[in-house]
């Protein structure tokens, strides 16, 4: 994929039909904290109430056209005040092609320019979830540990194993 042609940027109400085609993908959603989902309102609905208000949740996109999802929160989901945690989602027909990796390196730099405090950035991959640690890896994210949670993600079962990767400016 020509990295000219992939971008990101803010949600579009625009958007809501591209959203479900991976956002209603239990293939794309299987490994990630949120439910597919089903309608054209639900679609809408997160778009405005989920992405629209937080400045970094934002489209990864393929010529202008949403094809998944870039996250970012801060705090991290962690002791460290010093961190943000990233996590993205992509629609499965560009599973394997670069694509999230090309969006994870785009985003590095934008957001320790806009969190100017933070010296890490956190992402957590379903230990089963190898394809996640290879685009971590290749994005140049370092594996930090293993945690097991339990009954903090339903969807997952009683307990889930994440794998924690870390980006670190020091």
């Amino acid at each position: 994929m020509e990295s000219s042609r992939i971008s990101l940027r803010p949600f579009r109400l625009t958007d809501v039909d591209d959203i479900l085609l991976w956002a209603g993908d239990k293939r794309v959603t299987s490994t990630i904290r949120w439910d597919t989902l089903t309608t054209k309102e639900e679609a809408l609905s997160f778009i405005k109430e989920v992405c629209i208000p937080q400045p970094w949740h934002i489209s990864i996109c393929i010529d202008d056209r949403s094809i998944g999802f870039l996250w970012v929160i801060h705090p991290a989901m962690s002791d460290d005040i010093e961190a943000v945690e990233i996590g993205y989602a992509i629609a499965v027909e560009y599973w394997g092609k670069g694509i999230a990796t090309k969006a994870l390196k785009m985003a590095i730099p934008r957001i320790f320019n806009d969190f100017p405090q933070i010296v890490k950035i956190i992402a957590c991959a379903i230990s089963k979830n190898k394809a996640s640690h290879r685009v971590l890896e290749k994005a140049g994210f370092h594996y930090e540990r293993t945690v097991t949670l339990q009954g903090e993600f339903k969807k997952y079962g009683d307990k889930v194993d994440l794998v924690v990767y870390n980006f670190t400016i020091i």
